[in-house]
């Protein structure tokens, strides 16, 4: 039993390593690189554009937190006791 346990295992490692490999990719035409170029080329601007918009709200979040610590150090000062 142990004997057939071990030999269906060393079978089924054969058989998925043959199962994961990949087959190469065919080579592409230039249209094809055109596309692929164009496509890298619109990636590259909506990455830098997402880029400057996240820029610009991290700077107005941190605008607000400045003007937010500004307010409660002013709330957070000891009032004066009544004599």
């Amino acid at each position: 039993m142990k004997r057939r346990v071990t030999i269906a295992a060393l079978a089924m490692a054969l058989v998925a390593g043959t199962a994961w490999a990949k087959i190469p990719a065919p080579p592409m035409t230039d249209e094809q690189k055109a596309k692929a170029e164009e496509a890298k080329a619109k990636a590259a601007e909506a990455a830098k554009k997402e880029a400057d918009l996240l820029a610009k709200y991290q700077d107005k979040a941190a605008d607000n937190y400045k003007k937010g610590q500004g307010k409660a150090k002013m709330a957070a000062a000891p009032a004066k006791p009544k004599k």
